[in-house]
């Protein structure tokens, strides 16, 4: 599903027009990077959790040119959906 077409499914089922629905999707979108570029992790109850792990460095191999490359430390965004949207996805 693309942005477009979750605005689109937004507006037909609350009978709001799409720039409003869209705002508040770019807002929502906004506010969830934002927490997460500060390394606050985004709960969202029965829903799931944004949060920010932390990759330990490593040496990665370019297979290409056939040598070793060092991967530093990093972080990265992660989503862990609830325990009920998990079992929802297992059916």
């Amino acid at each position: 599903m693309t942005k477009a077409e979750l605005i689109n499914d937004i507006a037909i089922s609350t009978g709001y027009d799409k720039t409003t629905i869209s705002k508040v999707v770019e807002s929502y979108m906004d506010n969830v990077k934002k927490s997460l570029v500060e390394g606050e992790n985004v709960y969202l109850r029965g829903f799931g959790t944004f949060q920010i792990k932390v990759r330990k460095a490593k040496i990665a191999r370019n297979i290409y040119a056939s040598k070793s490359v060092p991967v530093p430390s990093h972080r990265v965004a992660t989503f862990k959906p609830c325990k009920e949207f998990a079992n929802e996805m297992r059916s």
